[in-house]
């Protein structure tokens, strides 16, 4: 057997090999809401829904940290999975962040509130 052949089927499946690889290089979007003296910034897993938000924060003698707030109330895993995405309002005050499944249309408003995101009932 020569080498092109032997070579040849394991080339031919490497894209199929990758696409699990491009598929989870995009399992998290992230957006910044609209609020111009918030320095937070939402993530929402793509496929679940699940919302997190970071932010950064001064601590004394050092850089300062990254404060981040885990999902609370309505912002875990939904029960339906979807296409989701962060939408930003066009209000300047606004420190919360649209979630909307690109499947379905839902859509929910998402915010922190003590120390965890939470996020209302989605609705269409």
């Amino acid at each position: 057997m020569t080498f092109r052949r032997l070579c040849l089927p394991i080339l031919a499946s490497l894209p199929v090999l990758l696409l699990p690889l491009a598929a989870h290089a995009e399992e998290y979007r992230f957006k910044a809401p609209a609020q111009t003296d918030l320095n937070r910034l939402y993530k929402v897993n793509r496929l679940t829904g699940e919302m997190g938000a970071c932010q950064y924060a001064m601590s004394e003698g050092s850089v300062g940290v990254a404060l981040c707030y885990s999902a609370g109330e309505g912002a875990g895993p939904q029960p339906i999975p979807g296409d989701y995405d962060l939408m930003a309002s066009n209000h300047q005050a606004e420190g919360g962040i649209f979630r909307v499944n690109n499947r379905t249309g839902d859509v929910s408003v998402c915010y922190v509130l003590a120390e965890r995101v939470v996020c209302t009932p989605q609705a269409r």
